[in-house]
Parts: structure tokens; sequence; C-alpha cells
């Protein structure tokens, strides 16, 4: 993907080293896009997203950071800059599970700690990429939510609690930043086929991974992480150029099976 002047665009991608966020950059690569894949612990996951990237044809780098942090996230946003010279589009992805507890059962740190991976981290990173992506006449936040934050159920309300306030955030940036080119939307997936909805369906039905609740999915199969990339590449694309402010559920039909996790 290149901008008016031919020069290819730059993604950041959080917790892109596995499941959702991999699918992403992997796509926004197969797109056109130079990605820069955040990661958390796992440097040989994160590798392979990123020679897999480059197969592509994309320059890819990898970032360990925690996102949680915010000083790592100052030195993120720094070095993505520092590498490719510029950022174009915020894909903020990175999350952690809820222990799926009731209110009166949650750990109290664990709201905080939770919240904090999802949303306030998704707040920090905004605000310092925003002065490079109003660079450009066309940019790009998209903040990857859950269908749990519109339909919770009992368990884990800190999970839920962080998705409702990634989408406040969501919807307020896509006001704020509009008269400056950026465009925000939410993408809110629902059990989908990763190690955390692995561990959904095991825990809520009893299957052993998401896919083996395949055929009860009234499109044939449960959600997989390249539908997912696929809504947010179209949301990238200079089709979509009149969308912002906007929540796109992509669920197979198939809500997620209660408790406080996603994908």
């Amino acid at each position: 993907m290149t901008d008016q002047d031919g020069q290819r665009r730059v993604a950041l991608v959080t917790g892109a080293g596995r499941g959702i966020g991999a699918a992403i950059a992997l796509r926004l690569a197969e797109e056109g896009f130079d990605v820069a894949v955040n990661y958390r612990r796992d440097d040989a996951a994160a590798g392979d997203v990123v020679a897999a990237a480059e197969k592509s044809g994309a320059r890819a780098v990898a970032y360990r950071a925690d996102v949680s942090s915010y000083d790592d996230d100052v030195a993120l946003v720094e070095q993505v800059l520092a590498e490719f010279g510029r950022l174009d589009v915020l894909v903020c992805n990175a999350g952690i599970a809820s222990r799926g507890r009731t209110v009166a059962d949650t750990d109290p740190a664990e709201p905080a700690r939770v919240i904090g991976v999802h949303a306030i981290s998704a707040h920090h990173l905004a605000a310092l990429a925003l002065p490079h992506l109003r660079r450009h006449p066309r940019s790009d936040v998209v903040l990857i939510s859950s269908t749990g934050a519109a339909r919770p159920s009992p368990g884990g309300a800190p999970y839920m609690m962080a998705k409702v306030a990634l989408e406040a955030l969501g919807r307020t940036l896509a006001l704020e930043e509009a008269s400056n080119g950026v465009r925000v939307n939410i993408v809110a997936p629902g059990l989908t086929v990763t190690d955390m909805g692995d561990r959904l369906a095991r825990a809520v039905t009893g299957a052993p991974g998401a896919a083996d609740l395949d055929a009860a999915a009234p499109f044939g199969r449960v959600t997989r992480p390249g539908d997912v990339a696929a809504v947010v590449a179209f949301l990238v694309a200079p089709d979509s150029a009149m969308v912002t402010g906007q929540r796109i559920e992509v669920t197979s039909g198939t809500p997620l099976p209660g408790r406080g996790e996603g994908h």
C-alpha cells in the first residue's frame, strides 16, 4: 500500500506475535504495507511473523515491548519512526484474558491490569502516534475489541470493562481526529480460533478448542484470525476512506459463549 507519492505506508500492529495480531500484520504486508510487529515475550514467534511478512515483499521489523508500560510505548513509537521514517496505521490488538471469576471473587489487582493492557495502552499509543499520523492526508487507527463489550456475560468483568473502555476511546478519537484525516474504527471479534479462544471454548463448553465448535456455527465454522484481518485490511484501504467511527463485529454468527475472554 503506497501513499500519493508512491511511498509504502507503515503499519504498527501490537500483540502481533501470534493469533489475530499476527494475521493482521501478515494481511497488511500482503496488501503492500511495511509492518512493525510488536510482541511481548516470544522472540521466535515474532521472528516467524517478520519472515512471513518479508516473503510478501514487505519490510518488517519486530519490536519487543510491554504495551502496558508507558515507557515501553514511548520507546516503541520512537523505534518505529527511527526505523521506517513514518507511521500511517496503528492497530491496537494487544490483550490478555480475564480469569473468568465473578466480581465478588476477582483479585483486586486484576481490573487495573487487564484494563491497562487493553485500553490504557491504546490511549497512550494513540497519543504518541497521532502527531505522526496527522502528517498524512490519510491515516488510520483500528482498535480490536470483542463482542463481549456489547453483550457481557457472567464472569470476567475486568475483560469486558477493558473492551468497553477501548471502544469509548475509539469513538472519542474518531470525533476528535476526523478533521486531521485520521480514520478510527473498531473491530469486535466473537469466538475466534486462537490460544485465548481455545481456552474459552474448553472452559465454557468442554470442547478441546474453538475449532471443535465449527459444526455448531451458523456459517459452518468459527471465526479464524484471517477473517478479522480481512476486515482490518478493508478499513485501512482506499475504498473505505469515508468510513470512520464504526464498530464491525466479526462473529461467523457465533457470539462469545460466556466468560470474560475473547480473541
